[in-house]
Order: C-alpha cells, then sequence, then structure tokens
C-alpha cells in the first residue's frame, strides 16, 4: 500500500506541476516538468502548452511557453499510467522503468532546449536520474506530437542513435532511416492518409475540392504526397492555402483572411481537405461565419477529433466534418485512472505548488482540487492507444535486453542497443502481435469519424468506417454507418457536372482537367462509365452504336429470310410451280397415247417438266442465311436445269425447222443428222463443263458485307464473268430456239407448237433483258429476289405457254384430243397449204408435186384410211413429233398410191 501510494502521488505531483505552470501566467520550462527514477530511464515530450510568445533576439533565451493545452496533458498522463503499469506487472522481472517528461509548448526550438537537456547525462534530466553507480542515461524518447517537432528533435537524437518513438507524427520524410535511422512511430504515414482521403474523395464523386495545410514539415510533405495523388486519380485542387505554423507569426491574420477569401470565391467547391490544427480550423472557422454551411470538412489526424476547433459554434453552421484518426485503444481504464486521481488527498504542505494551486481554486471556482472532469472531456482514443504502443514497444525491448544484459549497472547499456531490440523484436498489446517495418512505422490503418451533434452536444469520435491500409479499403462498422457514408454523395464538388454514360469530356486549353464540357460521343463509338475522358470506338465490322451511346450494339444479320413476306410469296409460287411441274407428269404419263401428248414431244415434254421442276427447286436455295454449299448449288441447278429445258425446246424447234423449211434433198440429209437426246445431252454438257470451271477456279461464296447497322449475308458469285457466261450460254440456246420457232409459226392452230416456243422464249427474253440493269442497280438482302423472281417468270412462261394449252385440251377439250380431230385439223391444214402452193406455182408456171384432191376416193384406200395411216406412220416416228409436214403427207400418199 505505501508502494502504491508513494507511486499516486509521484503522478499527482506530475499533474500539478503540468497543470499549474501556466493557468496564471507564463512560464520558462527548462528542466523537466517531473521525473521519476529508474533502472531504465526514458524521457517524454509532449505539447503541454499550445505555441510560445516570440522568440528574444537580443540574447539566447528558452522560448515562453502560453496557452494550456489539456489534451497534450492528457496525453502525459497516458504515458505515466503505461509506465506505471509496466512496472508493476511482471514483465520486466524487478526492472523499474523510470521516466522524465518535458513540455514542448507545441515549437521546435523550445523541444531542441529539451532535447539538449535530454542528451546531458550531467544535467537537466539526467541530474535527476543519478543513482549510487552513477548517471542514468536516457534511453528512448517518447514524441512528439508535431512532425515538425518530431523531425528536429530525431536530427539531435541521431547523434547517439537513442530510440525515438514517436505517437503522432506522420511525415513522410520520416520514414526514411537514410536520414532518421533512430526514429520509430506507432502511427502510419501520412502518404497512407492521403492515399485513403483520396479514395474517399473518388468514392463519392467529388474532383474539384481545396486544401488548407501548414507551412511546416508535416504540412508541407502532406501537400505534396496529396496533391500528386489527386492528379494520378483525375481530381483537380481549386486552390491551395498554406497557414503559418506558428500562431504569433505576423502574417498569421493576413493568410488566415486569404484563405477565408478562397473558400468563399468558388461556391464549387464544396469540399476541402484541412492539414491544420485545431487553432487553425477554429480562427477559419470564425472567419468564415456561416459561410461553411453545405461544407464538408476531411480532417486530418491533426484535428479530426478536437471539438475546439468549433471554438463553440454549432456543427451545423460549419458544415459536415469526416475525420481520419488513429486507431483507438483502451479508454475505460484510462478513465479509471483519472477517476482514481480524483479521489487523492492533497499534495503534501511543503509542496511549492500549494500556493499557486489554492490561487487556481479561487480563481475557477472549481470543485475539489484536481479538474478531472475537465480532462476527461479532452481525451483522444486514438493517442491513449498510440502511446500505449510505443510504452509497450519500449518494455518488450527492455525485457529482451535485459535478458542478456544486466540493467542495472548504467555503464553496460547504451541506447543503440535498445534501439537494434526495437527493430528486430515483435511485442504484443491487447492480445495482438506487432512489428515495426523497415521504415519504423506500424501500419495500423485509420478510423473514419463523423462528426455529429445530438441537442447541442457535439461527438467527434463516432466511428463509422475503417481504412486498411494493407488492402487499401474501407470497411463499414454497421449499414447505418454505411449510409451514412454514403449520404455525402449528394453533396457535390465539381467544376463541371458529370458526364453520363454515352458522353465524354473535353477540355479547353488552359483549363484544369476536371473543368471540361460533356459532349455526346459519335457514331459508332461508346463510352460505359461516368467523365470518360474519351469515346471506344466499335469494331465496325460486328458491331455499331449510335451517337451517344453506352455500348456496342452487334450489328443484325440482314438476308432474305424465310420470314420475309416478299420471300414467303416467292416461295409460295416455286413450290407452286414444282408440284405443277411434277403433276404435269403424272398427267402426260396417263394420257401418253393422245394426241396432244404425242404432239407435245413424248419423252421429251417428261425431260421438259423434270428441268423446270429443278429450275423452280433451285429458287428456295435464293432464301435463308445463305451458307458456302447454297451459293455453289443454286447457280448450279438453276444453269443445268435450265439448259436442259430450254435444249428441249430447241429441238423441237429444229424439228419444226426440219419439216417445212428446207428443201426435200436438205432435208433428208439433215433428217439423218437429226438426233435429239444427242443435241440434248450435247447441250446440257457444254453447260455443265462451264459450270464445273466455275466452281473450281472462282466458286461463289458467302460474303459478309457491313452495313452501318447491320452485315448484309450474301452470296458472292465469285466471277461475274462466269456467271454471265452461264446465262449468255442460255440465251443463246434460247435464241436459236426463238429463230427456228419463228419460221415454223404458221402450224395447225390446235398443234401450234411453233407459236408457244416463240411466246415462251419471248418472255424470256423480256425477263432477263429487265433483269440485268435491275441486278446491277439493286443491292442489299432483296437482290436474290431479284435473280428469283426473273426465274420463277421464266419458268411459269414456259409452263403457260408449253404445257398449260395441252392440259386444257387433256382435262377439258377431250373430243378434240382424238384422232378424227386431229384428222380434220390437219386436213384442212393440208387443203390450205395446197391450195397456196398451186396459187404460187401457176403464178410461176411451176406446176406443184402433190396429191389431187379428188371428190371420190381411190379405189384402194379410202381419204379417211389414208389420213388415218399417215397418222399411224408419222406418229411412229422417233421424234413422236405428230407436226405432220404436208411435204411428209404427199411422199406418203405416193407411196401408198393413194388419191385424195
Amino acid at each position: 500500500m505505501e508502494r502504491k501510494r508513494a507511486s499516486q502521488m509521484a503522478q499527482l505531483g506530475c499533474v500539478l506541476f503540468l497543470w499549474f505552470t501556466v493557468p496564471l501566467g507564463r512560464t520558462v520550462h527548462v528542466s523537466p516538468g517531473f521525473s521519476v527514477p529508474g533502472d531504465i530511464n526514458i524521457a517524454g515530450l509532449f505539447p503541454i502548452h499550445k505555441g510560445i510568445l516570440n522568440t528574444s533576439l537580443t540574447h539566447p533565451a528558452p522560448p515562453e511557453c502560453i496557452g494550456l493545452n489539456l489534451v497534450g496533458l492528457n496525453k502525459a498522463l497516458v504515458m505515466i499510467q503505461a509506465v506505471e503499469s509496466i512496472n508493476n506487472s511482471p514483465m520486466l522481472g524487478g526492472i523499474k522503468l523510470g521516466y522524465c517528461l518535458f513540455d514542448s509548448c507545441s515549437d521546435v526550438t523550445t523541444a531542441l532546449y529539451v532535447t539538449k537537456s535530454i542528451m546531458d547525462p550531467a544535467g537537466g534530466c539526467g541530474a535527476q536520474m543519478n543513482s549510487s553507480s552513477g548517471p542514468r542515461p536516457i534511453m528512448a524518447v517518447i514524441g512528439a506530437t508535431i512532425s515538425e517537432v518530431s523531425i528536429a528533435v530525431a536530427r539531435q537524437l541521431n547523434l547517439e542513435l537513442i530510440p525515438q518513438i514517436s505517437y503522432g507524427s506522420t511525415a513522410l520524410i520520416l520514414s526514411n532511416k537514410d536520414r532518421f535511422p533512430a526514429f520509430m512511430r506507432t502511427v502510419p504515414s501520412d502518404n497512407h492518409q492521403t492515399n485513403a482521403m483520396v479514395k474517399l474523395l473518388r468514392a463519392n464523386g467529388w474532383n474539384w475540392v481545396g486544401i488548407v495545410t501548414t507551412d511546416g514539415e508535416y504540412g508541407r510533405a502532406a501537400l505534396n504526397s496529396f496533391v500528386s495523388q489527386t492528379a494520378e486519380a483525375g481530381i483537380c485542387i481549386a486552390f491551395k492555402e498554406i497557414l503559418p505554423v506558428i500562431l504569433s507569426d505576423s502574417s498569421y491574420e493576413d493568410k488566415i483572411s486569404r484563405a477565408v477569401k478562397a473558400i468563399r470565391a468558388d461556391p464549387k467547391v464544396k469540399v476541402i481537405v484541412a492539414f491544420a490544427t485545431p487553432t487553425h480550423m477554429q480562427a477559419i472557422f470564425s472567419s468564415l461565419g456561416g459561410g461553411a454551411q453545405g461544407k464538408v470538412w476531411v480532417a486530418s489526424d491533426a484535428w479530426s477529433t478536437s471539438e475546439s476547433a468549433l471554438g463553440g459554434r454549432s456543427l451545423s453552421s460549419v458544415g459536415t466534418v469526416v475525420g481520419f484518426t488513429f486507431k483507438s485503444g483502451d479508454t475505460p481504464s484510462f478513465l479509471r485512472y483519472l477517476r482514481g486521481l480524483r479521489h487523492l488527498q492533497e499534495p503534501p504542505k511543503n509542496s511549492s505548488f500549494v500556493k499557486e494551486l489554492r490561487a487556481w481554486q479561487n480563481h475557477t471556482k472549481a470543485q475539489g482540487w484536481l479538474p478531472t472532469k475537465t480532462l476527461m472531456n479532452n481525451i483522444k482514443p486514438e493517442s491513449i492507444f498510440s502511446i500505449n504502443l510505443a510504452i509497450s514497444a519500449v518494455a518488450h525491448a527492455v525485457a529482451k535486453l535485459c535478458s542478456v544484459k544486466d540493467c542495472r549497472s548504467s555503464k553496460d547499456l547504451h541506447p543503440w542497443e535498445l534501439l537494434t531490440e526495437l527493430r528486430e523484436s515483435t511485442f504484443q498489446m491487447e492480445g495482438k502481435n506487432y512489428t515495426f517495418d523497415s521504415n519504423g512505422d506500424l501500419t495500423l490503418g485509420y478510423d473514419i469519424t463523423l462528426w455529429s451533434s445530438d441537442k447541442g452536444v457535439v461527438s467527434v469520435n463516432d466511428v463509422v468506417a475503417q481504412y486498411d491500409i494493407r488492402t487499401r479499403s474501407f470497411s463499414y462498422t454497421s449499414q447505418d454507418t454505411r449510409e451514412k457514408i454514403l449520404d455525402l454523395k449528394k453533396v457535390e464538388s465539381r467544376c463541371s457536372p458529370t458526364c453520363q454514360p454515352g458522353q465524354f469530356k473535353k477540355t479547353a486549353e488552359g483549363q484544369h482537367v476536371c473543368c471540361y464540357e460533356c459532349m455526346n460521343c459519335t457514331e459508332n463509338h461508346f463510352s460505359n462509365d461516368t467523365d470518360t475522358d474519351e469515346c471506344f470506338s466499335c469494331d465496325t465490322d460486328i458491331a455499331w452504336a449510335p451517337a451517344g451511346h453506352t455500348y456496342c450494339i452487334h450489328k443484325t444479320l440482314e438476308f432474305f429470310t424465310w420470314e420475309d413476306g416478299f420471300g414467303m410469296v416467292l416461295l409460295a409460287l416455286a413450290t407452286l410451280g414444282i408440284l405443277l411441274a411434277y403433276i404435269m407428269v403424272v398427267l402426260f404419263l396417263r394420257h401418253r397415247h393422245t394426241p396432244v401428248v404425242k404432239a407435245a414431244g413424248g419423252p421429251i415434254c417428261y425431260l421438259m417438266l423434270l428441268s423446270l421442276g429443278g429450275s423452280f427447286i433451285s429458287t428456295i436455295l435464293f432464301v435463308g442465311r445463305p451458307t458456302n454449299l447454297q451459293c455453289q448449288v443454286r447457280q448450279v441447278l438453276y444453269g443445268v436445269s435450265f439448259t436442259c429445258c430450254v435444249s428441249c425446246i430447241l429441238v423441237k424447234s429444229l424439228k419444226i425447222l426440219l419439216a417445212f423449211h428446207f428443201k426435200s434433198s436438205v432435208r433428208t440429209a439433215l433428217h439423218r443428222l437429226y438426233r435429239p437426246y444427242w443435241i440434248i445431252g450435247v447441250c446440257v454438257g457444254l453447260q455443265a463443263v462451264l459450270c464445273t470451271l466455275w466452281l473450281v477456279l472462282c466458286s461463289p461464296r458467302v460474303s459478309n458485307i457491313p452495313n452501318p447497322t447491320t452485315i448484309l449475308v450474301e452470296c458472292f458469285e465469285g466471277s461475274y464473268v462466269a456467271f454471265g457466261a452461264m446465262l449468255g450460254y442460255i440465251a443463246v440456246l434460247a435464241l436459236m430456239c426463238f429463230g427456228c420457232a419463228f419460221k415454223g409459226r404458221k402450224l395447225p392452230e390446235n398443234y401450234n407448237e411453233a407459236k408457244f416456243i416463240t411466246f415462251g422464249m419471248l418472255i424470256y427474253f423480256i425477263s432477263w433483258v429487265t433483269f440485268i440493269p435491275t441486278y446491277v442497280t439493286t443491292s442489299g438482302k432483296y437482290l436474290p429476289a431479284v435473280e428469283m423472281v426473273v426465274i420463277l417468270i421464266s419458268n411459269y412462261g414456259i409452263l403457260s405457254c408449253h404445257f398449260f394449252p395441252k392440259c386444257y385440251i387433256i382435262l377439258f377439250k377431250k373430243e378434240t384430243n382424238t384422232k378424227d380431230a386431229f384428222f380434220k385439223t390437219l386436213y384442212e391444214f393440208s387443203s390450205k397449204s395446197s391450195g397456196k402452193s398451186n396459187t404460187d406455182n401457176s403464178m410461176s408456171k411451176n406446176p406443184p408435186m402433190h396429191c389431187s384432191v379428188v371428190s371420190a376416193p381411190s379405189a384402194k384406200f379410202s381419204k379417211k384410211e389414208v389420213l388415218s395411216r399417215a397418222l399411224d406412220h408419222f406418229t411412229s416416228q422417233k421424234s413422236s413429233n405428230v407436226l405432220l409436214p404436208v411435204h411428209s403427207l404427199k411422199a406418203f400418199c405416193r407411196r401408198r398410191n393413194a388419191s385424195i
């Protein structure tokens, strides 16, 4: 109990000194505020005061500190509690940690005086730490808070490699071990903090922000890191205002006014990032008045948990404050510690502080003599955690060092030995293991706080999210806090409005990249994200995009489809043609012995109908998505089948020409050469050879032609010369048919094959002459339909002229499809031909050779018998053509010695 009481009294003495040296006046600090000796001694550097008066320019003297900083006082108490907790634990095996506390007054010059005292074992802190074995050196320094102070202190401590562990200095430069080999810290560097800030800005779409910082190592380093990272993230800095670190600087007020003017000048800047102290922010908020409403302040660790920055103003008058703070620790334990101090008895009457204590009590009218309630209201949880980490790291390093060395002999201990242990050791606190990295940093991440106000009470420690340095990502503490963070997106801090998907940013020369005009993507270009710098092009071979579109649209395949209305009509006609052709084949087979079928050519007409069926089938291949095989088959099938049909017509035309338009001697010679099936085979064979060469040398194939929004899938004929040669060959045959048939057009009307051939070929010529210019000038999916129509017209022309009349006679004029009817027609035609021949011969005085027609039949044959035998004779010929020429009839009469 006595030992515990002595420890508490020592703590109380420190509290009294730290608290009462300033409130009633100005105090100069040269010696440590308080010291407790131990086997291993460490020093603590804390900002107990907010600043200093102007340094004397007439003679060297330590600056005078002003403005009590309750937060700094709490930090000193945290270190005392942490050290006493270590000393009361079995961790060090009886080794005691001593400590010596100093006030840096938030000033570099003052901190340098303190460092000089720390490094002097014969005076200052060292003198108070003397033991029977001699002066005890300071083995480590805990502090400082401000980076600029830590940098200055670290340069001096480097001389003797005294370990320095900061609980709040975050300047990036301190991670450079070439310049600061003895410096370590329990907080992450500003590089991680600025990275987290930039990610927050990007997540909320803020790309037009302002920045306020201080003119010191901390502020400059944070500014440089932030600017470089925002540039990479596409975030622009609207203004940068740098404030003096020293509050007594002559330009302080002017710089504050300038910063306020910049904040007010651009209403588009709704988000301001501030690397400043609570005092600086209080001055800015005071000058802004109500002009800060609607703003979002992104607070650095320097003021993110300092309610004093409001200066007594309401949170609504300032706006929204999002803070980045260090990880928090065991706050309840420290609160219990403060409550325990409140119940201590008064200091001894001989204490030099009693007079000041009583004067302070009368001045503040405080209850009791220790302001624990005021201290509780100025607790910084993140500082508690960071200081405890620093003390724990030192304790574990001391334990490891003292396990191999005698720590009670000061001559055997050196600070750089402890530094080596700190770098290599892993220590534990609150159940977690911690290790300093190669830069001497602990990468613990950040807590994200969102200031809130309830009935005028401002809370600055509400953690809404956490930032993991390793993964560089945010995690939310709950769904409610996630929604609070997402609500920040309602604030728009942009120089230009967000460019929507389908647009791109067009920046004018000389402007910030964040100040731009939104332009729609041009045709065949797209953007699928907001604020894209350029539009991406579509692969125009397979895709397209209208202007201002967010994605590429696959081009639809365009071809003459089965579902097309026009295509359905043509397919119906083709199908009907196929059915008619094969129905006629069946019909003609059933009536193959009738004069009409024999007059149509007999077996040749069957071949014609089958060829027409093949031609009709070829038209079906013009519909649907084409393939290489389909492209090749459809033209060849049409060419060969229609050539076969026209060849049959040519045979019939030649028969007519042979029967009527040659002299008897010539006709007899030609008749020996006339072989119908050989002629058909040769004609079709030549077309087959032509088509084979076409397929081998330049075969038709599928061609994809990209259009603006579609891909036209069509058959490329391979060689238009070959295509034209195929059609030209058919045309030559058709022209021969037409010429031969035209000369034999004056036959018996009921059996006049020549007239039908003539009309059928005329229809063919008209349709294909029309086809050529139409095919050349037409493009698109209906190009196959053009050829399909022409083929159908040609086919139906032949069906109509050659077969429909005969079908009509077979089905509906059966009385004319008899031998008697044939005799009558033939007799009338022979009489007309004989009469005309007699007239012509009498005028030329060249009597004709013919059987005379008498009124009575001859004694040997009757007239009917002669005609019947003539019909039987000519229908039995291989030509199977019953178109009986007059000359053949006369020859038959002479052979039979008959007179008609």
